[in-house]
């Protein structure tokens, strides 16, 4: 690992740079609050720019300023209502349950307003009996306005000054999470490698490259001055976020064969420098990524031209030793790498010239699409919407009860007196931050939550009771704050690991010497919640991740179906579009991550609920494979009237034919025999018989040593296309396969052949 640059991509990261921002917005006026010794009376300034801080999450301009204006007005009446009523036991209850479900519920409309939802919980749980707030209602409610009113006044100042750093940021980072993906593949190439694990690995980083896409597209795509002005900076950042798009689908392309290659080529070392080389292109990504991060411009670390030659120089160095007749695919197949190797090279020395900032470049950019087509919409504010989802078929009702029960639960506890819990908002608070809609997420962060507390006791213990400069324990303090924002979103447990060294030394600056009493607190307070929080994910109306399996296989097999008909359009000259081809490509990649996410959940999901977890693993596999090899087969329409040699309608109607066998057998439908005709045909292709006739031009010494690194034989293409496409067909044949042996309750017998 190369610290240097791990240090670099989290000091240009937008979490480090939004940590800074809500940290200094709480210290700021807390450190002018304290000069005056009015600290402990406004208390609540600083709480409140920290929850309204925690609402702001990566988007656009418009939305975000719309969310936390939302947040603002649902914490003043939450912390008025809740103060009103504090003194009225028997009115505390239903106040749970009404918040509880109402603020659950608007996650209906999107993750943006279930984190409002989730923070004015939390913002009941400060309010809820007067620890913080006092007998002073009107007064603790304006504070926490004011306060609240403060971190949206920062949002808008930043905002207007640095209006495209949020952009630039996530799209720095996309590149950042390719450059993993691309260390990822290198491995394949190395010594021993352990092909289940490394194919465990990169489905987990699809889905991290899927989400950050759908947010980063959100950003990009829905902001106005990104899409609608013509600036230099507008521009290139759209060129820079659609370049990595479509480099993302030539990563994809380099699926190999990796056991294979291995056998044949180990022991000969090139692809020990295959993965060399593929790390120094991870790196060159990274640092674009940085840079784009910093706002800076990237220059390469190293010449990849150079690189690229002497790779190629060792491979016909190793094909003038090796190439025979038996060895022609073996070789055809390395060469195909090397192919793909190309242009991801060349793309990344395209980007390194976008990054000269070359106004005519960015002038002339108009790519034609529809942005907003490639945006999920948000769901519009209708009533109509949260009603229909008042059910018990409603993943988000069922989540809401399961909240408020664990709510009203944890309450109860925290008020039984021979606990001695002084701290009662820390149990509601934990289980708002712990429960989340799937019990496997819930069981995960429960760990991480206990173990980050303990562990940030411990070490918050330790420096109160050997520290007592207050220089320095205010700067561990601004220090474990800013860590603990920067961890939130990636780094559960750190980040809770800080926030409760900041907590400890916060309550240490308003009321020191309580030290054992806060200590007791937080870790009894954290153990409570997180048992309320699991028994109430498992027992009352838990969501199981196989019960969601049937949708987001369907899902994945119709949008893998469509990806290979808009692919194949461009090789039968039908008439499709780029932007049609790219929305069925985004399609089938976020099914497929959603359909790997669903997976993943699962395995944490008790054992008895890990309904046929073998099945669904083959799957999710052959679900990938087919994803990345049309991909592969997508990467040759450009050129795709320099092939007749292969029978594409025959192939069309070949492979189709089994991705609609499965996609019937998971919807239960009835199969047509001429589908199985289809499937059964034999294209019309001419290739097997050149290949044969090279191999007899290599058995009568018909080599000739071209090196031309920029060319590639017309065979090889064809060779290789058509090995793509018997891929393609074996892998959906074996998918097809797969969905046969699902249990009778969610697939027909009366399509299974």
């Amino acid at each position: 690992m190369n610290y240097a640059t791990e240090l670099k991509k989290f000091a240009s990261s937008q979490s480090i740079y939004m940590a800074v921002r809500v940290s200094l917005a709480i210290v700021l006026p807390s450190v002018i609050l304290a000069h005056f010794g009015l600290l402990k009376e406004y208390f609540l300034f600083p709480i409140a720019t920290s929850f309204v801080g925690l609402t702001d999450q990566a988007g656009p301009f418009k939305r975000r300023r719309n969310a936390l204006i939302l947040a603002i007005i649902c914490f003043f009446i939450v912390s008025l209502v809740a103060s009103s009523i504090k003194n009225f036991p028997l009115l505390i209850y239903p106040e749970i349950i009404i918040f509880g479900i109402l603020f659950t519920m608007i996650g209906v409309y999107g993750q943006r307003l279930a984190t409002v939802g989730s923070l004015s919980l939390v913002v009941l749980g400060i309010f809820i009996d007067g620890h913080l707030t006092g007998d002073h209602i009107i007064k603790s409610s304006l504070i926490f306005l004011a306060g609240s009113l403060c971190y949206l006044l920062i949002f808008l100042v930043v905002s207007k000054i640095q209006p495209y750093k949020l952009a630039g940021q996530m799209i720095g980072e996309n590149y950042l999470e390719l450059a993993d993906y691309l260390s990822l593949k290198s491995k394949f190439y190395f010594e021993n490698p352990n092909f289940d694990s490394l194919y465990s690995q990169i489905i987990s980083k699809q889905i991290a490259i899927k989400n950050l896409q759908e947010e980063t597209r959100e950003t990009v795509f829905k902001t106005r001055k990104i899409v609608n002005e013509s600036t230099t900076t507008s521009r290139l950042l759209m060129l820079m976020f659609l370049d990595s798009i479509d480099l993302h689908e030539k990563l994809m392309t380099s699926e190999s064969d990796y056991r294979k290659v291995q056998e044949n080529f180990g022991a000969t070392g090139f692809l020990h420098s295959l993965g060399d080389y593929l790390q120094k292109l991870s790196e060159e990504m990274s640092n674009i990524g940085i840079a784009l991060q910093s706002g800076s411009k990237a220059k390469p670390l190293r010449n990849i031209d150079e690189m690229l030659e002497n790779i190629f120089n060792e491979y016909f160095e190793l094909r003038n030793r090796k190439l025979t007749s038996k060895t022609l695919e073996d070789f055809m197949t390395l060469r195909l790498i090397l192919n793909r190797i190309t242009d991801i090279s060349d793309e990344i020395k395209t980007i390194y010239r976008v990054f000269s900032q070359d106004e005519k470049m960015a002038k002339s950019l108009s790519t034609g699409l529809d942005y907003g087509k490639f945006v999920t919409a948000e769901e519009k504010l209708k009533a109509k919407v949260l009603l229909s989802n008042l059910s018990l078929k409603s993943s988000h009702f069922r989540h809401a009860i399961r909240i408020t029960v664990a709510l009203v639960v944890g309450y109860f506890i925290s008020k039984l007196e021979f606990l001695g819990i002084g701290h009662s908002y820390w149990v509601f608070i934990t289980i708002v931050a712990i429960l989340k809609p799937a019990y496997a997420t819930t069981k995960h962060r429960n760990l991480l939550r206990l173990y980050g507390t303990i562990a940030g006791a411990l070490v918050a213990y330790a420096i109160l009771y050997f520290i007592s400069n207050q220089n320095v324990l205010f700067t561990l303090f601004l220090a474990a704050m800013i860590l603990c924002f920067a961890f939130l979103k990636s780094r559960y447990s750190w980040a809770v690991f800080f926030m409760t060294i900041y907590i400890f030394l916060a309550f240490n600056i308003l009321n020191p010497g309580n030290l054992n009493t806060i200590f007791k607190d937080r870790v009894l307070d954290t153990i409570i919640a997180g048992v309320v929080a699991f028994a109430v994910s498992y027992f009352i109306l838990p969501v199981w991740e196989h019960t969601k399996n049937l949708d987001y296989m369907k899902k994945s097999a119709d949008s893998n179906y469509k990806y290979f008909s808009a692919a194949m359009a461009f090789f039968k000259n039908e008439n499709l579009n780029i932007q049609d081809y790219k929305l069925k490509r985004k399609a089938a990649i976020i099914d497929l991550a959603n359909l790997s996410d669903n997976f993943q959940r699962m395995i944490s999901d008790p054992k008895n609920q890990q309904k046929q977890l073998e099945l669904v693993h083959q799957f999710v596999i052959t679900s990938h494979l087919i994803t990345a090899y049309i991909a592969s087969f997508s990467q040759y329409s450009e050129s795709s009237k320099k092939y007749p040699e292969i029978d594409f309608e025959g192939w069309d109607l070949k492979i189709s034919a089994e991705l609609v066998r499965t996609d019937l057998i998971l919807n239960q439908k009835n199969l047509h025999q001429n589908i199985l005709q289809e499937s059964k045909l034999q294209p019309d292709d001419s290739v097997e018989n050149l290949l044969e006739k090279r191999r007899k031009e290599l058995e009568h010494n018909e080599f000739f040593d071209r090196r031309d690194p920029n060319k590639i034989s017309h065979l090889t293409e064809l060779k290789n296309l058509r090995e793509i496409l018997e891929l393609i067909y074996d892998v959906a044949k074996e998918q097809r396969k797969v969905v046969e042996n699902l249990e009778p309750d969610i697939q027909s017998t009366m399509v299974k052949q």
